[in-house]
């Protein structure tokens, strides 16, 4: 059984090629492209049984309704969903961006084949991909240094399963804590942190050196 793309990409030979691509690769297959956002939305709105997607190729600059807000818009409605962004638009704010929304990678458009087919199987397996460019510049928004923050044991162990793709629900079960506690770990670990997003501390316990990715 093949792994389910669905591209959302405006440049109709793009997307074209891109859709070929991937059904060339032995574990995924492409079984919808969109334009824009909205058709997305609408894909998603009006489906009767809903249908399961591994993963959404979202383009950032679309008409109607960009990348952007698509992100937002899966974030509270679809927040289980993994998107890889794809983009010619370098700029760290827009990277920033989609990551914060719920991105789980964002990819250039001149990528190579086998990075992005690698890509693919990395957020299937761990739930995320990051080139080395786009890591760094998430590393570079993290101020603080492992030095300067005292973190207690269980926090730890928190944070090292939360750079897996489990839900907070599910890192309260293997901790034997409530949901509730576990919220509270993870509103403390991102107070000694200085940072606001589950991405930004799974970046900051690689640049510390706190799991083996």
């Amino acid at each position: 059984m093949k792994y389910k793309i669905v591209i959302v990409d405006d440049h109709l030979l793009f997307s074209n090629s891109l859709k070929m691509m991937i059904n060339t690769f032995d574990d995924f297959q492409v079984t919808h492209t969109f334009d824009n956002g909205k058709k997305l939305k609408l894909f998603f709105q009006h489906t009767i049984e809903e249908e399961e997607i591994d993963i959404i190729l979202l383009d950032v600059n679309m008409p109607v309704l960009g990348g952007i807000d698509t992100m937002k818009w899966i974030k509270v409605n679809k927040p289980n969903q993994k998107v890889l962004a794809l983009s010619v638009n370098d700029k760290p704010e827009t990277i920033i961006k989609m990551l914060q929304f719920g991105a789980k990678g964002y990819l250039l458009k001149d990528t190579t084949p086998s990075v992005f087919q690698s890509a693919l199987l990395e957020v299937i397996q761990t739930g995320f991909f990051y080139t080395e460019y786009v890591t760094n510049i998430i590393l570079n928004k993290i101020d603080c240094k492992k030095e300067e923050v005292i973190l207690k044991d269980k926090e730890l162990k928190f944070i090292q399963l939360a750079c897996t793709e489990k839900t907070y629900k599910e890192i309260a079960d293997i901790m034997f804590l409530s949901p509730k506690t576990i919220d509270g770990y993870r509103d403390a670990v991102f107070t000694k942190l200085n940072i606001k997003t589950r991405v930004g501390l799974v970046m900051y316990a690689i640049k510390n050196n706190l799991v083996q990715m």
